[in-house]
């Protein structure tokens, strides 16, 4: 049985997003065909969590190889969708950190039924756990015609441009180290 949904979405005017395309490109890196998420209807700072959308089509870069005569969308990139709406919100409101917001993991996943283009993948995303300046938990949803096609839980961790998460880690240690030693010397 799945869960309840996040967000009421039915309320939200999909025809006139708070951030539309044009919006997500200012803040996501994401372009191309790696491009999930084409609005935001909804931000909900005091949960922080938020609802946007992907419009499908069948010319989408992976309908003719998956599967030809039958696209669909493969759940990796339903999950990239919910993923980019996560992101979105961590860097628009600076929840995390970081040049961008990078998968740390992701848990639990579910596919309740196939998603065929034409259509709107609608996704969902609310933080189950913050730990800001280190990674940030999300229950993740996607809906189509308001039926729930996959639901779960992911990871998103703050990347730096030109530093790995395991750099930053480092440096982290050997910081708090100097210090612990700095308050050893002073006593």
């Amino acid at each position: 049985m799945p869960p309840p949904s996040l967000y009421d979405f039915s309320e939200y005017d999909f025809d006139n997003p708070l951030y539309g395309l044009d919006e997500v490109l200012e803040v996501n890196p994401q372009r191309f065909e790696m491009l999930q998420l084409h609005g935001v209807v909804h931000v909900d700072q005091e949960n922080h969590g938020g609802v946007g959308f992907v419009d499908l089509s069948p010319d989408d870069f992976w309908c003719r190889g998956h599967f030809p005569g039958y696209a669909l969308m493969p759940g990796v990139l339903q999950c990239e969708a919910a993923a980019q709406l996560a992101g979105f919100y961590a860097r628009k409101f600076k929840v995390l950190g970081g040049d961008f917001v990078g998968f740390g993991g992701i848990n639990n996943v579910r596919f309740r039924r196939p998603v065929r283009p034409p259509c709107r993948l609608i996704v969902c995303v609310k933080v189950t756990d913050l730990r800001p300046g280190k990674r940030a938990s999300f229950d993740i949803q996607g809906f189509v015609n308001g039926a729930m096609v996959f639901n779960g839980e992911m990871i998103g961790v703050p990347i730096e441009r030109g530093q790995t998460h395991a750099e930053k880690a480092a440096e982290e240690r050997a910081a708090r180290r100097r210090e612990r030693r700095e308050v050893a010397n002073a006593s």
